[in-house]
């Protein structure tokens, strides 16, 4: 017999396995950011579309919407858990209730978080990296020349290339020796995935090494599913993010579509290479990277990292675990992946790329 759905697609079996998850991921944070200072509450999820959570100190509870966690990333399920366990603290460790519910304590206890402190609003997790001010311009001025590096022509196309990486190592050179106050924020990219395989991590390892993000993996659950997943979460300036959002989906679309243009040159009907070469294609495109990093060296354009950054980073992750983790074989396969991936020429696609769910850089030019 067929289990009952809810409205909202959840069984009651389903429902339990959420609401365990919320009570593991509310000890985690609190294990992780208040050295286990706080005592378990009450973890309710709540039929409201208009209040996604809310602490109630009265009755030691949490409560989180049930559409907020079913039609949302659990990447904004996470933000709003956050969001309440600052509240929390707020009243049962610091024994604060004389400020407004927003006021001081509550916004430095956010700030510890790394969460957003803002009373109400969906939490921006994912492919809404909106630049501000200034920033706006120098994503404009990089996909102009991402625009030139579209040229027929491979010499103009890959010097179109260089230049765009070169104005984005010295814009954030121009900011870290300026010493101004940079707003940083986080964006989560692609779909969780139960597996993530070298081509992604590599991916991962190329944005925060060329393009002047942190980039980490971060647990998430699927609760329609009922399973644990990862998503790759980039902290960065909001240019920044922006950049690297678009270039996460374009090598993502390029190595695929170098994958299918090799299956119909050699004649595979199988996909069970895929990974192996879209693996060789991110470590040729890295390497390609690589060769341009020392060029820039050759000019005296040496990147230092942000250390500002570094901190926001620290404040969302206070405890970062390094995993090693098996390659590819190096088979043909990755041998011809690599040598596509060397060849390959960062510039704007034609059309929005499925992996992104953010605005196309230069969309306003």
């Amino acid at each position: 017999m067929a289990r009952r759905r809810g409205e909202l697609g959840l069984t009651a079996a389903l429902e339990a396995a959420l609401t365990r998850e919320l009570v593991a991921a509310w000890r985690h944070i609190n294990d992780a950011y208040f050295r286990s200072a706080l005592t378990a509450p009450t973890m309710e999820l709540v039929h409201s579309r208009t209040t996604l959570g809310r602490w109630l100190a009265h009755t030691r509870t949490i409560e989180i919407s049930r559409a907020l966690v079913v039609e949302q990333p659990w990447s904004a399920v996470i933000e709003v858990l956050k969001h309440e366990m600052a509240h929390q603290y707020v009243h049962e460790i610091l024994g604060e209730a004389a400020q407004s519910p927003h006021g001081r304590a509550f916004r430095e206890a956010c700030a510890r978080l790394g969460v957003d402190a803002r009373a109400a609003g969906m939490p921006e997790v994912g492919g809404r990296a909106e630049t501000v001010d200034g920033e706006d311009r120098v994503v404009e001025r990089i996909a102009r020349l991402l625009a030139l590096a579209e040229s027929p022509n491979r010499h103009e196309a890959e010097a179109a290339m260089a230049a765009a990486q070169r104005l984005m190592l010295r814009h954030n050179l121009d900011a870290v020796r300026a010493q101004a106050v940079r707003d940083y924020a986080f964006a989560h990219l692609g779909r969780p995935s139960g597996r993530v395989g070298e081509h992604e991590r590599l991916v991962a390892m190329i944005l925060g090494k060329h393009f002047f993000v942190e980039a980490i993996w971060i647990p998430v659950y699927r609760p329609l599913e009922a399973k644990r997943g990862s998503v790759l979460e980039i902290c960065g300036t909001r240019a920044n993010l922006a950049i690297a959002e678009y270039v996460h989906a374009f090598l993502h679309q390029t190595a695929e579509r170098l994958w299918r243009e090799h299956q119909r040159a050699a004649g595979i009907l199988s996909d069970r290479e895929r990974r192996t070469y879209l693996a060789g294609v991110m470590t040729g495109f890295a390497e390609r990277l690589v060769r341009q990093d020392v060029k820039s060296r050759s000019e005296g354009l040496v990147w230092v990292k942000d250390g500002d950054l570094a901190g926001y980073f620290r404040r969302r992750h206070p405890h970062v675990r390094h995993v090693r983790h098996a390659g590819q074989q190096r088979t043909d396969a990755w041998a011809r992946g690599r040598e596509a991936g060397r060849r390959i020429v960062l510039h704007r696609p034609v059309s929005q790329p499925a992996a992104s769910r953010g605005r196309l850089l230069g969309a306003k030019s």
